[in-house]
């Protein structure tokens, strides 16, 4: 928290400049909603789904996707610390790794998007038709929470390359921010392979499209209510990944 108030006090010294690049945020996410809402003017549902249940899969994808930007951001500018030899300073503190990373940069004007999720959410959650009871709200918050450490998990393995590569790769993007982007939708309606795809692979169908099932109604087994908790494992790998990096990671000096 002190970190976090760190960053909050840093960034409010020009608030103007805060709000608006806020603003921005919350205006490039609404040209995604507004192709959703375009899309359902032309077609009343697609692979079953209506427009309010969409909005459901759109706001879940993105308040996950926000609040892992918003926490993780350190791991985008990771790149530029083994570059200019600043995680060397990183390894002799006496703090986590993983921790001095996060703290190194918190982007807190990813509120815009926050807000733009909150919205939709205030929209979607009455009028998708869903009774709310204890277990679907549940249900909710397992997708959003489960959902932002699976995004956190990737944006690690963004930085994790960084070991190896010492710049960043960006056809990682492909998973964060085109995971948001395909997370508008069920990713059933990508087709079979690609649902394969995030579900085994890189597993964001798990907090997004089981889960909506059961939300929906269209499953009632309580597994497809814990998938989200599933995708969780991901957390093994990621994290491994990072580790075995760590272990090989040779000064680039300053």
């Amino acid at each position: 928290m002190k970190f976090f108030s760190m960053h909050l006090k840093s960034q409010m010294q020009y608030k103007v400049s805060f709000f608006l690049t806020a603003a921005g945020q919350f205006l490039v996410s609404f040209t995604s909603l507004l192709g959703v809402y375009f899309m359902f003017t032309r077609f009343n549902e697609v692979e079953g789904f209506i427009f309010q249940q969409v909005l459901l899969c759109f706001a879940t994808s993105l308040m996950a996707f926000s609040l892992a930007e918003c926490f993780g951001r350190g791991f985008d500018v990771f790149p530029l610390m083994i570059g200019n030899g600043e995680f060397d300073r990183v390894l002799v503190r006496p703090r986590q790794e993983i921790f001095q990373v996060l703290s190194s940069k918190i982007e807190l004007t990813r509120i815009g998007r926050l807000l733009q999720s909150i919205i939709v959410f205030c929209y979607a959650i009455p009028a998708s038709g869903v009774i709310w009871t204890w277990d679907k709200i549940l249900t909710l918050f397992l997708m959003i929470f489960c959902g932002s450490i699976i995004f956190f998990c990737l944006f690690l393995i963004y930085a994790s390359f960084s070991f190896f590569t010492i710049e960043g790769l960006e056809f990682m993007n492909i998973f964060t921010d085109g995971g948001k982007e395909f997370g508008r939708y069920p990713f059933s309606i990508y087709g079979k392979k690609v649902l394969n795809f995030f579900t085994f692979i890189v597993p964001l169908a798990l907090f997004q499209y089981y889960p909506l099932l059961y939300l929906l109604d269209m499953k009632t087994s309580v597994s497809y209510m814990l998938t989200p908790l599933l995708g969780l494992l991901f957390i093994i790998p990621s994290y491994s990944f990072w580790r075995f990096g760590l272990r090989r990671y040779k000064s680039t000096g300053s």
